[in-house]
């Protein structure tokens, strides 16, 4: 399955003047309660998934606890803010920036 290294996604949050105090000892530590950066923080976090792919909940759980250690809660705010949707115990990306193929 592609999409992006959750690893890679904490750097480029770390490297973002605006969601780097997020972060503490290198994973996201709360959530923005500006919805604008929760929103850009949760669209950063959506490119772990590959559009078009469904995943099922172990995988995305494991992906996001490299992220959050609440990876239910991660899973909540995806769907809640439509940057994923879930049916049958799976998961797809529906919303958030994707890079263009090389």
């Amino acid at each position: 399955m592609a999409g992006r290294d959750p690893e890679a996604v904490l750097q480029l949050l770390a490297r973002d003047d605006h969601l780097r105090g997020y972060l503490y000892l290198g994973r996201l530590h709360t959530m923005p309660s500006k919805r604008s950066r929760r929103l850009a923080l949760l669209g950063a976090v959506a490119q772990v998934f590959e559009p078009g792919i469904r995943y099922p909940e172990p995988v995305v759980n494991e992906l996001l606890r490299v992220i959050h250690p609440d990876c239910a809660a991660m899973r909540r705010y995806l769907v809640d803010e439509q940057f994923m949707d879930r049916a049958g115990g799976e998961y797809w990306r529906t919303g958030g920036p994707v890079e263009p193929s090389p």
